[in-house]
């Protein structure tokens, strides 16, 4: 392997360290928190709670379109790494302008929230397909996992931080929580933006002798789109795996999503909600690095169904927490394979595609992962409304591991029209 080839891989790796701060500082961390109890604190607990719940969902409704688009026009033109920059540069510049949010706002917190979020999300959609041009298809596994394993690592050394800031604002010389967490956005637009700039240096995209116009390659790519769709339906291997995808990982975003919550119902307090947070994510480095070099000697959907197996162990097991240490054993089993089901789920899907359409079908793929943790909290939320209890509301998840998982063994990879030969099975 060349020295530039190393480069671009870590390069491209570095990108997952750069963006995971979003995730894990102003999604799951502080934003939800300080909406309520400052941009919307003159509104009721219920008002607010449906101010970002309609902004959350507003997000997800432009990236459930655009992100497929997005990907049919970045191949037409072949812009991927372009198209990255931009959303990047949107989303930095929005993240970032939240520290200037003045208390009460609600609105404008929302604006630069849901601009952010449409960002973020669209970068996967090109920052996944640029896998292709950094790796070949028999290392796409430990590259791929590298890229969970840095964000991991990433995103909780940031948000370690950005926690210390709150918990000692005098100590970092800021004027209180709420001046720590303003700051704690801003930081996490720097860092976003500064890790960023290895991908953009190092990866080269190849391109063509002559690409469309942008109108042009808007058509071509809506053309393109619905081609694309139709040879889904067409390549029983590919939508077989998307199904599967989309249920199992339907499981794996619900207990995202609902941990909090369940560790709330348990009686749990915020500061060790904190620290299991931080479990996951120390934890998911070194267990999304080892899950790709596992799946580099072993079959990757094998490692994919251990996976599931300790994500179905772990939903089981919540009906007996009583304890807070039990919680954070729960928070570390997470760590240990929430990555690599996520890693390794990207690179067994790169297999399966067509040789350059990775833009238009990553973001079909992109797009079911927005689909999930649409059946996981109804069927939390219905169980928990007939059964009365939060305990087994959490077990219910397990069906979608167990469907999801049986739908990937039916997926034959060798039959698959992409790089599928390089898998067994």
């Amino acid at each position: 392997m060349s020295d530039a080839s190393r480069r671009a891989r870590l390069g491209w790796a570095f990108y997952d360290w750069a963006n995971s701060a979003f995730a894990t500082t102003v999604v799951a961390g502080f934003f939800p928190v300080f909406f309520k109890t400052f941009w919307s604190a003159d509104y009721p607990a219920e008002t607010s709670t449906l101010q970002l719940g309609l902004g959350s969902a507003l997000a997800s409704l432009v990236v459930l379109f655009a992100a497929p688009l997005g990907g049919a026009i970045a191949d037409r033109r072949h812009r991927k790494k372009a198209g990255l920059f931009w959303v990047t540069a949107l989303a930095v510049a929005a993240t970032a302008g939240l520290f200037w949010v003045g208390r009460g706002h609600w609105l404008l917190a929302m604006l630069l929230f849901v601009v952010a979020s449409i960002g973020f999300f669209m970068a996967m959609v090109f920052y996944d397909s640029l896998i292709v041009d950094v790796a070949a298809p028999a290392e796409y596994d430990r590259v791929s996992a590298l890229g969970y394993g840095l964000g991991y690592l990433g995103g909780g050394l940031l948000l370690a931080l950005n926690v210390a800031m709150t918990l000692a604002p005098d100590f970092f010389g800021l004027d209180g929580r709420a001046d720590a967490i303003r700051w704690s956005f801003l930081s996490v637009a720097v860092w976003w933006a500064v890790f960023s700039i290895p991908l953009f240096v190092s990866v080269r995209e190849p391109s063509p002798q002559q690409a469309p116009a942008a109108r042009d390659a808007l058509r071509e790519g809506l053309r393109d789109l619905a081609g694309t769709a139709r040879e889904i339906l067409g390549q029983r291997e590919i939508w077989l795996f998307l199904l599967a995808y989309w249920l199992y990982i339907d499981g794996v975003h619900t207990i995202i999503r609902m941990a909090v919550d369940f560790g709330l119902s348990l009686g749990f307090g915020q500061e060790s909600l904190i620290v299991a947070l931080l479990l996951v994510q120390f934890i998911g480095f070194p267990a999304a690095v080892a899950f790709g070099w596992l799946a580099s000697f072993w079959e990757t959907k094998k490692a994919i169904y251990l996976g599931l197996a300790i994500y179905a162990g772990i939903t089981a097991w919540g009906y007996f927490l009583t304890s807070v240490w039990q919680f954070y054993v729960m928070a570390g089993a997470i760590g240990l394979v929430q990555g690599g089901v996520q890693s390794l789920s990207r690179s067994y899907f790169a297999r399966l595609i067509p040789e350059g359409k990775a833009g238009e079908y990553f973001g079909i793929y992109n797009m079911m992962g927005k689909f999930a943790a649409v059946i996981g909290p109804v069927l939390v939320g219905v169980t928990a409304a007939l059964s009365g209890s939060s305990r087994l509301s959490i077990v219910s998840i397990v069906v979608l591991f167990a469907i999801g998982g049986f739908l990937l063994t039916r997926v034959d990879a060798r039959q698959a029209p992409g790089t599928g030969q390089t898998e067994q099975g």
